[in-house]
């Protein structure tokens, strides 16, 4: 039981200003793999689902025509910041990657404060309910601290002061503006596609079920999902609760990091250069901007 406690006795001894990109990569590679890479996924469907930016990504048709390599594209994009931070080669490279594929779009800040949001909030809600444990104070501090600085280096201003006050600001945004959209149901339509494919054959059958079973209320609504049969949505609350309970009883911290071997996906399983991720450049005849919920993320760089 010592140690599965050994990475958490670690992290209480850091200090979350200083240290919280050691203490985010903890807890996306070996704390809670499984469960922060659903709660990123999630967090990213959030995000465009908001009428603003589900209708930009409709016109480019990245999301909808693309889709396995689309999301190909966010993950790597995004783990490689968290995996090499911002002032390693690869962590910069991909913030300017991320910065060249947004370059010619029209992006608010709202979106972008938005987008941040949905990955400080969505994911630590994840664990609070559903992890092996819940994150300590430690843990919610770097996750914030983290996409604060990202923030900082994409120039998004008003980002708010803390983590409580970004989930504050974050439930009112969501709550005003997170409103049904055709767009957002279309987005939802391709990418729910790929999240069937994940579902263990035995439970195929409720597989459209177990996925709008995940969503909120909320999230449901905004992209025209019906609500599951309550057996199924019960029933899968007391599946993932109980596996936390196993976990935190019987689980032991993985062997090997997350991401040891390199990222593999199924659109790159040879591997990929950063330069060549996304798609290619081109300005929208209508002059709209396509938001960061395709990948999510950009930079304010001087050397870009």
């Amino acid at each position: 039981m010592r140690a599965r406690y050994a990475n958490l006795a670690r992290i209480r001894a850091l200090d979350p200003e200083h240290d919280y990109l050691v203490i985010y990569q903890t807890m996306l590679r070996s704390e809670f793999p499984w469960d922060m890479k659903l709660g990123l996924n999630l967090a990213f469907n959030r995000s465009f689902s908001l009428p603003s930016i589900a209708a930009v990504h409709t016109v480019t048709g990245e999301l909808t025509e693309h889709t396995q390599k689309r999301i190909d594209d966010t993950g790597i994009l995004m783990y490689e910041m968290v995996l090499n931070g911002f002032e390693q080669q690869r962590g910069r490279e991909a913030l300017r990657r991320v910065n060249q594929i947004h370059r010619p779009y029209d992006i608010s800040n709202d979106d972008y404060r938005y987008v941040l949001g949905c990955l400080v909030v969505i994911p630590t809600r994840w664990l609070e309910s559903y992890g092996w444990r819940r994150p300590c104070c430690h843990e919610r501090q770097a996750a914030y601290r983290f996409y604060l600085e990202l923030g900082r280096r994409m120039g998004i201003t008003d980002i708010p002061d803390s983590y409580e006050a970004f989930e504050t600001w974050f439930d009112a945004h969501d709550a005003a503006h997170l409103t049904p959209n055709h767009d957002a149901a279309a987005i939802e339509r391709a990418t729910r596609m790929l999240m069937l494919t994940r579902i263990p054959r035995p439970l195929a059958p409720l597989g459209n079920a177990l996925v709008s079973a995940v969503y909120d209320k909320r999230l449901r609504g905004a992209t025209h999902v019906a609500a599951p049969a309550w057996p199924v949505g019960v029933g899968l609350h007391v599946a993932l609760r109980s596996r936390s309970r196993l976990q935190r009883w019987f689980g032991k911290p993985p062997r090997t990091a997350l991401f040891a071997d390199g990222i593999r996906t199924k659109t790159y399983p040879d591997g990929y250069q950063i330069s060549q991720l996304g798609p290619q450049q081109r300005q929208p005849a209508d002059g709209s901007g396509e938001c960061a919920a395709a990948v999510h993320l950009s930079e304010q760089d001087p050397q870009r």
